[in-house]
């Protein structure tokens, strides 16, 4: 019997931060077909509240170091006023949406990221997702919204990358669905130059991709992105899509499908 798909999308800071932006993607969010899942972060209002508050936001090759005020502030602006404003306004285009993060259900256990060169303090590195929980959820017709915050059951919460998240749960629910993975982004897919939006690259696979890795051609940013992209590829899903956020719903414009 062939599994029945399920749409698993994340949604880019830069998107969430403009508020047209955020309503048309929220739109065509509210059209895809059939069972889904969003995913979003919410990093740049978490510097700025950070900001407003005095706490100093400190990054690393791109990466947030969370110490106990940071993550205070990542919890009230990821898990309270991203996610359910988010959660509102999918409300008023009569999606059923519930906002989580991974503490709930206990949808997402981390552990807490590994001391090496670099102590990034509160971050978590997913080790379960609870697929058959989260799946209650989708069965019973509701549209789970999760923000990037994970948990280690001992009541502590972590701050986790929402490309991770996403990756991790698209491979979960692959025990249960087809898993269709969409990265929406401000840019129209993976570029082969970073300063032309037009050159989007149609269709890449692993092989491709460690070539044009090797060549140097990802911006920095995108690299850990397609990481997670072939992670998921190589655990179970079944595509992967990057694009702007019209990927989700509009197959005739620019973006990049990923695959083996």
């Amino acid at each position: 019997m062939a599994k029945e798909k399920l749409s698993i999308v994340k949604i880019g800071g830069n998107v969430i931060e403009n508020k047209e932006a955020l309503e048309t993607f929220l739109e065509h969010f509210s059209k895809l077909k059939g069972k889904k899942v969003l995913v979003h972060g919410g990093g740049k209002r978490a510097t700025y509240m950070a900001s407003k508050l005095g706490i100093e936001s400190k990054m690393i090759n791109g990466r947030r170091i969370t110490d106990a005020d940071t993550l205070e502030v990542i919890t009230m602006v990821y898990g309270g006023l991203v996610n359910k404003n988010i959660v509102a306004k999918l409300q008023g285009l009569d999606v059923d949406a519930i906002g989580l993060t991974g503490a709930d259900v206990n949808a997402i256990n981390s552990e807490k990221r590994p001391v090496k060169d670099i102590d990034y303090g509160f971050v978590g590195d997913v080790k379960k997702v609870n697929h058959k929980a989260i799946n209650k959820l989708i069965s019973a017709e509701f549209t789970p919204v999760f923000c990037a915050i994970t948990h280690d059951k001992k009541g502590q919460l972590f701050n986790t990358n929402a490309d991770t998240i996403a990756s991790e749960l698209a491979i979960g629910l692959s025990n249960l669905y087809k898993v269709e993975l969409f990265y929406c982004f401000e840019k129209n897919g993976v570029l082969m130059s970073v300063d032309d939006d037009n050159s989007v690259i149609d269709y890449m696979d692993s092989g491709t991709y460690e070539v044009l890795k090797h060549e140097g051609v990802f911006h920095d940013g995108m690299l850990p992105k397609l990481e997670n992209c072939y992670y998921a590829i190589e655990n179970g899903v079944s595509r992967v899509f990057i694009g702007n956020p019209s990927v989700i719903s509009n197959k005739d414009q620019k973006f990049t499908t990923l695959y083996l």
